[in-house]
């Protein structure tokens, strides 16, 4: 994939069935404990926090393949389709997070996530805290890593 294929772009209404999608193939696919949720909570979960946080979509040839949802301090989703996974799409959208969010922010990663905790890694995410899990639903230990945000040298 080029980069001219894939357009990132503030998520509309009328793409909540879209990310939804994209949320459900995501963490089947991942190297995450099975969701608690059935789809049909988890779709309307995302239909509430798609008017409440900030929400962008990775398109390529106009189907979204993967979105990033954050807060003024978290990024609390970042997913992409398995089939473009490795293609881009992951580190376009979190760079686009970290230019909206220059002062940083922090995310949970499940611990047995491995590809996820390597991925923000590399792109300058360090680990802060270790969790057992008993703060999340699934009750599996996980990590919070922070993006420090952008020195004063304007390096990322």
């Amino acid at each position: 994939m080029t980069t001219t294929e894939l357009v990132l772009r503030p998520a509309a209404p009328d793409d909540a069935l879209a990310v939804a999608d994209v949320h459900l193939a995501s963490r089947r696919a991942a190297a995450m404990p099975p969701g608690i949720h059935s789809d049909a909570e988890v779709r309307a979960w995302l239909a509430r926090r798609m008017g409440e946080d900030d929400v962008w979509v990775a398109e390529v040839g106009g189907r979204v393949v993967g979105y990033a949802r954050f807060t003024q301090t978290w990024l609390d989703d970042l997913y992409v389709l398995p089939d473009h996974a490795g293609a881009g799409v992951g580190g376009a959208l979190l760079d686009l997070v970290k230019s909206l969010r220059p002062a940083g922010f922090g995310l949970w990663v499940f611990e047995m996530n491995l590809p996820a905790r390597t991925f923000y890694a590399r792109r300058g995410l360090v680990e802060r805290e270790r969790t057992d899990g008993s703060g999340n639903e699934e009750r599996a230990p996980d990590v919070r890593m922070e993006w420090p945000g952008r020195s004063v040298g304007g390096s990322s």
